[in-house]
């Protein structure tokens, strides 16, 4: 469930000066005044930042971060981390943080997601991962057992951090681990971010470098009993077979966990489109393959990634598994050739019927094979479901289906 990234957040100052004199003669032929102090200025603003010494001062504090992780964690090495996946393990060693690390690697943004006892929760993750993802059984059941049995531990733990982004996939791992809390621990502390400056496409907390991710440790802070009892309603309404509860709260604010709403937003728009029974993704991707004709797999996740989705949530072997029933239905949505190849490189095509769902002229659920689900929701294949209008509201589809 790797993520692929190209910008890791460090900027080269002497870089981005000698940017600015390439600049400026451009500058000059539109203005003879320009100066170079105005090309800065457009190098920064390029970069996000609102003046060239702002740039200068975030370059400076991510050197100094580099040089001095431990200057504002004198008690590091009892800290545990947590994080949805191993993306940052290894880069928060080699910025010189100590203490343990623990994941949850679970995507609870795909497949069911039912409110459960704890077994039989743990039962229906392992076989859905198992079944995803072709993983043996076996190897998977012990994996999640020991996550979620290290989570149970976060109330305990003397000091947590949470590393979250603004995505599903992190946004609902944050949720089930505060849901499991009766009131927040007093010293479980959240490390939050949806953007770093100079990163133009920022992704999540796994591209950045190790210096970077010194410079956000200071940024932490404390969670409430507000954030824990926001977490535990959030994760009862992702989890319930409606999703009218879910959608409220993703179409409100909450400053207790201020990109959760967003984040449940985008979760939302995984149910089926309510004029062409398409999840956002599946249109996403299925309007890259029209446009580009036969296209590689990975080329169509690469394009989604870098260019097409509003808040990319999904790795590469996610995309993967979400693509596979409108590949492997009955009556299927997309052509998939030179098999004999790894998946990113076999080409994929549209079919008749895939052209005629994207121009909603076909609702993809009346000729599905698999059923699907976003959390608690299911939808059923010929069954009345739930759906999402162009206001991201839910819809009940109650008509019987084409046959």
């Amino acid at each position: 469930m790797s993520r692929h990234f190209n910008t890791n957040g460090r900027l080269n100052l002497e870089q981005q000066r000698k940017r600015a004199k390439e600049l400026l003669p451009r500058l000059k032929a539109q203005d003879p005044n320009a100066t170079l102090s105005q090309a800065q200025w457009e190098i920064a603003k390029q970069l996000g930042f609102s003046s060239w010494p702002k740039l200068k001062a975030h370059v400076d504090a991510i050197d100094f971060a580099s040089r001095h992780p431990d200057f504002a964690a004198s008690d590091e090495a009892r800290t545990t981390h947590w994080r949805c996946g191993n993306d940052i393990a290894h880069s928060l060693q080699v910025a010189g943080f100590k203490g343990q690390f623990q994941m949850l690697s679970d995507p609870l943004c795909m497949g069911p997601v039912r409110d459960l006892p704890d077994d039989e929760f743990r039962a229906m993750r392992s076989a859905f991962i198992s079944q995803a993802f072709a993983i043996d059984a076996a190897q998977v059941t012990r994996r999640v057992a020991d996550e979620y049995d290290q989570l149970a531990t976060l109330g305990t733990v003397e000091h947590s951090v949470l590393w979250c982004e603004a995505d599903a996939y992190d946004q609902l791992f944050l949720i089930r681990a505060l849901a499991g809390l009766a009131q927040a621990p007093r010293k479980l502390e959240l490390i939050e971010v949806d953007r770093i400056p100079g990163v133009e496409r920022f992704i999540g907390i796994g591209q950045l470098a190790p210096d970077v991710l010194a410079w956000l440790w200071p940024q932490r802070r404390l969670i409430g009993d507000d954030a824990v009892q926001l977490a535990r309603q959030a994760w009862s309404a992702y989890c319930a077979p409606s999703p009218e509860a879910l959608a409220k709260l993703a179409h409100g604010t909450h400053a207790a966990l201020p990109l959760l709403a967003p984040a449940l937003l985008r979760q939302l728009q995984e149910l089926p489109g309510i004029r062409d029974g398409l999840s956002l993704t599946e249109r996403l991707a299925l309007t890259c393959i029209a446009e580009a004709g036969p296209v590689p797999f990975g080329r169509v996740f690469a394009e989604l990634m870098s260019k097409r989705e509003p808040l990319p949530f999904l790795g590469d072997m996610m995309f993967h598994a979400l693509l596979r029933p409108l590949i492997d239905g009955e009556q299927p949505l997309l052509i998939e050739t030179e098999t004999h190849q790894d998946w990113p490189r076999r080409p994929l095509a549209l079919t008749p019927l895939g052209h005629d769902v994207l121009n909603a002229q076909a609702y993809w659920p009346d000729h599905a094979s698999h059923e699907r689900w976003v959390g608690g929701t299911c939808i059923r294949p010929g069954k009345p479901h739930w759906t999402v209008d162009a206001y991201n509201r839910p819809v009940r589809r109650t008509q019987p289906s084409v046959t």
